[in-house]
């Protein structure tokens, strides 16, 4: 199947998972999704895992977390999807937005130092980091900087479950352990590596941000009896805590997940490894076959010591030296079976943000933007496929 630019792999062993919960005591916030959450925590390295409903959810959750709010900045780079930038507004921060590298569309340490330098430091709260794609961005120099300035470090790795890379001092790294972050956000939508039908993940290794995630998912409600407030109503007559007693300190959402989504997430998560092998494997397919055309059209530029576990295959083309139009192209692509994307449109161009900030020139993101398209790659792919996109590729820009 090609005719998406990614589509999910689901197997009888999803689905008969998915059965046996149906079959249980438990639909939702039952014990499925604590075995999900200890399961990833143990596959990423990091300490604590909070399963919620999307990936947006753990976003904004972490936004709350981090203390966001009126008065408040979070920095992100204006290539993304528009939840890394749109959960800090739920808290009503200001965005900030920064350029990318136009050869690969990660964020680099000198797009954020160039925020910083214009804006107000103190005043910033957290900065969102966004592994493209499924490359690291620059995390050690990122973090060393946002550390410098007193700022939350959140990974948004909803496009790198499975990347790993190597840190300054040699050590091989999996995005998600939190080395050198706060929070790390996944997200676990049908195109992505591993679904859960919808659904998103938050690791940290700070166990009072699992906690307070964790309230804050189910309406900030709080059964720790060492937390309790209120001793007068929390307690009964002979010092135990009353059955049914919690409290609320700050309100939350209802961004529970079911286990019927976490059944379905346990199952894919067995077969990650397999996932990845896969996803590599397409990879090389496509960059060897890409090798053979002009330089007017090339894989995005791999970042060293990243051995990333693809989302998404994106390509560059310079359509304006071609003379094509890429919507005509997409188009014809899309008439011959090929599902095609474009990843993303800068956010701060996004009337919404125009309107509150105005017009910013940020010249990497938008040559990255007018370039990239991102072709047809997911697991249910074979390397016929792949070759068989490429050479349609080359056929609709009349190579």
């Amino acid at each position: 199947m090609i005719s998406t630019y990614g589509h999910q792999v689901i197997e009888e062993d999803d689905i008969e998972a998915i059965n046996k919960v149906l079959r249980s005591n438990w639909l939702t916030t039952g014990p499925v999704v604590e075995e999900f959450e200890k399961s990833f925590a143990k596959q990423v390295g990091a300490e604590h895992a909070i399963a919620c409903s999307s990936g947006t959810a753990a976003l904004h959750l972490v936004s709350m977390i981090t203390g966001s709010g009126p008065g408040f900045s979070s920095i992100a780079p204006t290539i993304s999807f528009l939840a890394t930038a749109n959960c800090s507004r739920f808290t009503g921060a200001d965005m900030l937005f920064t350029d990318v590298s136009s050869d690969t569309g990660l964020i680099q340490g000198q797009d954020l130092l160039d925020v910083l330098e214009q804006n107000d430091k103190a005043n910033i709260k957290s900065l969102y980091v966004v592994h493209l794609n499924g490359q690291t961005c620059q995390i050690e120099e990122i973090a060393k900087i946002a550390k410098e300035n007193g700022i939350y470090l959140i990974e948004d790795c909803c496009h790198a479950l499975g990347t790993t890379y190597q840190t300054a001092n040699n050590k091989i790294s999996k995005v998600g352990a939190c080395e050198f972050s706060d929070f790390s956000i996944f997200s676990f939508h049908p195109v992505k590596t591993i679904t859960t039908g919808e659904g998103g993940m938050i690791t940290t290794n700070n166990p009072e941000y699992a906690e307070k995630a964790k309230s804050l998912r189910n309406h900030g409600m709080l059964r720790n009896p060492e937390l309790f407030e209120n001793k007068v109503y929390a307690y009964n007559q002979k010092g135990t805590v009353n059955p049914w007693y919690y409290e609320m300190h700050d309100p939350g959402f209802n961004y529970r997940i079911s286990d019927i989504n976490c059944a379905l997430g346990l199952s894919q998560l067995k077969k990650l490894s397999r996932f990845i092998e896969t996803r590599k494997s397409l990879m090389q397919c496509y960059d060897e076959e890409l090798s053979e055309l002009p330089s007017s059209v090339k894989p995005v530029a791999r970042v060293e010591n990243c051995s990333p576990a693809l989302h998404l295959y994106p390509v560059l083309i310079d359509f304006s030296s071609l003379g094509k139009d890429r919507a005509d192209v997409m188009n014809d692509l899309k008439h011959k079976g090929i599902g095609t994307q474009v990843h993303y449109y800068p956010i701060h161009k996004q009337p919404y943000y125009e309107k509150l900030y105005g017009n910013r020139d940020l010249p990497g993101a938008w040559h990255y933007y007018e370039r990239v398209l991102s072709l047809p790659f997911h697991c249910g792919m074979t390397q016929e496929d792949v070759k068989f996109v490429v050479s349609m590729v080359a056929e609709a820009l009349e190579l």
